[in-house]
């Protein structure tokens, strides 16, 4: 019997149950993993939150009604599952830019798929710029402490946030050049057009709070199991180490994430953002 990742169940769940009522509550309890981690999965494997990828499904199942059959739209719009014609006709021109009369009078196909797939890319990163196969450690818990900032799928203003980081002082932090990079998705915001909002935190390790400046947040990270991968060359190819870890290696590992955030810890100086020979390590935690 195949076994399926959790991404792969969430997805299989979503296209039985693409015309009811559902969204990432439903998605979680089907899937047995938190809310935090079915973020992380559609955000870092599809590049899009789990209100949107449905929407995206739904829109393309009626599009294809537009064009296959005769049904009228407000049949269409009610059976993908809309409340009303008009909610239906504002989702579907903010995707295809017509409404779906002139979509289907036009007789367009302009469908979008919101399944990623591998391209050459993602395959070439895969073989030569991360540890396929994690380091399996235990940690103690580390306090540390940075600057936080609001970023979204839309809008990445992590560099942002690291610059800011970074005009601190090195000394108020334990290993000069060892920073880490935590992603607060249990903090995240779904906006109405669908969009992420989450907070990021750059920091680095401290061993205590107290004499800090006020200017600068704290935070511990949990103990426990992680599983680490190396991610290697510039950091805008990070998404695709993630598709990786989360669309790939997770699906046959036999391991089971735990409800903790995961995090990045980078041991060399960051010269630039886009540098090849960056190196940072991803710590995923696991049960």
């Amino acid at each position: 019997m195949k076994q399926y990742s959790p991404l792969e169940r969430a997805l299989e769940y979503i296209e039985e149950h693409l015309n009811d009522n559902i969204g990432l509550n439903e998605v979680s309890k089907e899937t047995g993993y938190s809310y935090y981690y079915m973020t992380r999965l559609f955000t870092s494997v599809l590049g899009e939150s789990v209100g949107r990828y449905i929407n995206r499904r739904k829109l393309y199942n009626a599009s294809r009604k537009l064009i296959d059959t005769d049904e009228r739209v407000l049949d269409i719009a009610v059976d993908c599952g809309f409340a009303s014609s008009e909610a239906f006709s504002r989702a579907f021109k903010s995707e295809f830019g017509s409404s779906p009369a002139e979509y289907r009078k036009a007789g367009a196909d302009l469908v979008v798929n919101a399944k990623r797939e591998l391209v050459p890319e993602d395959v070439y990163h895969i073989a030569h710029n991360i540890s396929r196969s994690p380091e399996i450690i235990m940690t103690d818990e580390t306090k540390v402490a940075g600057v936080r900032g609001t970023t979204s799928l839309s809008d990445n203003r992590i560099p942002e946030i690291w610059k800011q980081f970074l005009l601190f002082p090195k000394e108020l932090f334990d290993g000069a050049d060892v920073g880490y990079g935590i992603c607060e998705t249990k903090r995240a915001v779904y906006t109405r057009d669908g969009d992420v909002l989450f907070t990021v935190m750059a920091a680095g390790a401290v061993d205590t709070f107290e004499s800090l400046p006020r200017t600068l947040d704290r935070k511990i990270l949990s103990a426990g199991k992680y599983a680490v991968f190396t991610h290697r060359g510039t950091f805008a190819n990070l998404h695709r180490t993630y598709r990786y870890i989360f669309g790939t290696w997770l699906k046959t590992a036999g391991e089971e994430l735990d409800d903790r955030e995961d995090f990045e810890m980078y041991q060399r100086k960051i010269v630039s953002y886009d540098d090849p020979d960056n190196e940072v390590k991803i710590f995923i935690p696991i049960k």
